[in-house]
């Protein structure tokens, strides 16, 4: 097979016209300044917000496919929502410095707690994702995903004074509600019961009421799984069913202990 041939071969296959892979890149330069410009003390705020305005231009232009959908409009009505998003955040960093005793400072939870990060992006994420701008919420959450080890669908509803310790291995599906005051540790999932194309519009993941904590590799699963108010579910719980309030849940392990042949 000759060079030119390879070369249409190539292009005969590539079949996405709308696939740019340089959006992916802007939306990380995106999500980047937009953080330190919210947090970074040093990060002038007047001069980045006109920044990232410019650079949310660029994002537009490679992500707004449809050009029947106001899509320049989306960023009047996003950075309006900015400080609403800032002052929840301030409420997840004070839970984490309140939950975990090896917190040294807040400053220390912003700069260092990977759980922080990954809601930090999440909360800014899904205000994009309620304007019905899909895709670069979700490059945004992947982001994140890729830097922290935690998966949070943009989709989800998330309350104030989220904690997430640890982080690696945590999973919080599209239809996932978690209240407020809820605590979650490192490879807890929040999952569909059921994989299938057809139940995209239904609820498939879990509710989590106010004050819950939930330990370490926990599965819950379903989008009529409840787990009331007040409850604590324990390490590698696996969960399917509805939990009342008040409710402690804990995986029992089956032990069986070895012995020898002929020995009494």
């Amino acid at each position: 097979m000759d060079h030119t041939s390879i070369i249409d071969k190539i292009n005969r296959h590539k079949k996405q016209p709308n696939l740019r892979y340089r959006l992916k890149e802007k939306v990380e330069e995106f999500t980047n300044l937009l953080f330190y410009t919210l947090f970074d003390i040093d990060t002038p705020v007047e001069k980045n917000l006109d920044k990232l305005e410019m650079l949310f231009d660029d994002v537009v232009d490679l992500a707004c496919w449809d050009t029947q959908k106001p899509c320049k409009k989306v960023w009047e009505n996003y950075v309006e929502k900015l400080p609403k998003i800032l002052e929840r955040l301030n409420l997840d960093a004070e839970a984490t410095v309140n939950c975990d005793p090896a917190s040294l400072s807040v400053e220390e939870v912003y700069m260092a707690y990977p759980g922080f990060y990954a809601i930090a992006i999440y909360r800014l994420a899904h205000e994009l994702y309620n304007e019905g701008f899909p895709l670069v919420p979700r490059l945004m959450t992947e982001y994140a995903h890729r830097q922290t080890g935690v998966d949070i669908n943009p989709g989800a509803q998330i309350g104030d004074s989220f904690h997430i310790d640890h982080g690696t291995g945590v999973v919080i599906g599209e239809t996932a509600i978690i209240k407020e005051h809820v605590k979650i540790y490192q490879g807890v999932t929040l999952g569909g019961l059921y994989v299938a194309k057809h139940l995209q519009s239904t609820k498939r993941h879990p509710t989590i009421e106010n004050n819950v904590t939930i330990y370490a590799n926990a599965t819950i699963l379903g989008g009529k799984t409840v787990i009331g108010e007040n409850s604590i579910i324990g390490g590698n719980a696996w969960l399917t069913a509805s939990v009342p309030a008040n409710s402690t849940v804990f995986h029992t392990p089956d032990i069986k202990i070895k012995t020898l042949p002929n020995v009494s």
